[in-house]
């Protein structure tokens, strides 16, 4: 039976559209080893423990910040959560709002019904990025945070977060980087970007594991410049093997926390750089060959994400689909949005860009 439900889930072959890929198999062997482990009561599991304690702190490191604290989520939209839980504890604002980009992931509009957070959406300019413009005018005396993208869903693109940076401090306002999918692309790129706690400013960081960092699902990844900004999430929890618990969820996998050390200490910054810059050359080839029959981004991809102004674009991809390609759309402007993570194959790609090649003659 359960052969048969497996059966009919998608093999990552000739997905284009998801931010997750298989995981590596380091980390699944981990992961298998701490299947039992539940970080919700640590005291009962202090070895795994230990462990998130050291993946904290190789990706503070990663992020700028070796001494950063954190622990391990379950994925993007309960850091997101959780960041924004901590800003609001810690503004003490009785009508607080937080201001995102318009490119901002969905998580946020869940944060603001979660949380009675008021989320003011601030314009991009022409490359996607947040006008700065646009979120100075919308900072009031209830805003108690902003939030800048490093590595949007839709184009991938990277806000300055050094002048999201500038008006938080300015303003004494606590900045979020949801670099959920960026926090493990961007410090292997060739050019660099100041997106983390090197930037003096930022107060926390969303970076997930389970997607570019090779880990078992799930394991995200929330990142506080101090440990002040964890207090605000604690509560009493009177009858475990600790005193206090800040993680939202209360059952917490440590198996997640075993595949990320793991995969981590077996890729290095090498191996996590060779990941990278291969998926880096497939997004220059599909661009450059796809550009040969008249398709074009809509911008120059920063990292593996290409949003391509396809003509036709609801045929096209209906098309595509019945060769069994996934991909997906951006909302505006609307284009083909595609992911290129380590399960994508040369021989894949090639076989995409002439079903595309073929589906636009249609």
């Amino acid at each position: 039976m359960l052969d048969k439900a497996r059966s009919k889930d998608t093999s990552y072959d000739k997905v284009l559209s998801a931010m997750c890929t298989m995981p590596h198999p380091v980390a699944v062997k981990a992961h298998m080893q701490f299947i039992e482990s539940n970080l919700g009561d640590f005291g009962l599991f202090q070895g795994t423990k230990e462990l998130e304690e050291k993946v904290i702190t190789l990706m503070g490191g990663l992020l700028g910040d070796p001494d950063a604290c954190g622990y391990i989520t379950t994925g993007g939209t309960e850091s997101n959560i959780q960041a924004l839980r901590a800003a609001r504890n810690l503004s003490g604002k009785r009508r607080p709002n937080v201001i995102v980009p318009s490119s901002a992931h969905f998580s946020f509009d869940k944060v603001a019904d979660l949380l009675g957070i008021e989320v003011r959406k601030a314009d991009l300019d022409s490359d996607f990025k947040v006008d700065i413009g646009s979120v100075e005018s919308l900072i009031d005396d209830n805003t108690a945070a902003l939030v800048g993208i490093a590595g949007s869903t839709e184009f991938g693109q990277i806000d300055p977060i050094d002048r999201l940076a500038e008006l938080s401090i300015s303003h004494g306002i606590f900045l979020h980087v949801d670099a959920a999918f960026g926090g493990f692309v961007i410090p292997f790129l060739d050019k660099k970007y100041n997106f983390d706690f090197s930037v003096s400013g930022v107060s926390s960081i969303t970076s997930d594991p389970h997607k570019m960092g090779l880990s078992t699902i799930p394991a995200g990844g929330l990142l506080f410049r101090e440990e002040a900004c964890l207090l605000p999430l604690e509560i009493d929890t009177p009858y475990l093997t600790i005193r206090k618990q800040h993680s939202l969820t209360g059952t917490r996998s440590g198996a997640g926390v075993a595949a990320t050390y793991a995969v981590m200490m077996y890729l290095g910054m090498e191996g996590y750089r060779k990941i990278v810059g291969n998926c880096m050359e497939l997004t220059r080839r599909l661009v450059e060959e796809v550009q040969e029959f008249g398709v074009a981004p809509l911008i120059d991809p920063v990292m593996n994400i290409v949003a391509l102004d396809v003509p036709d674009l609801d045929n096209v991809r209906k098309r595509l689909r019945t060769r069994g390609w996934f991909t997906s759309i951006t909302r505006s402007p609307r284009a083909m949005r595609l992911v290129l993570m380590p399960h994508l194959s040369d021989e894949a790609l090639t076989l995409f860009i002439s079903d595309l090649k073929e589906c636009l003659r249609k």
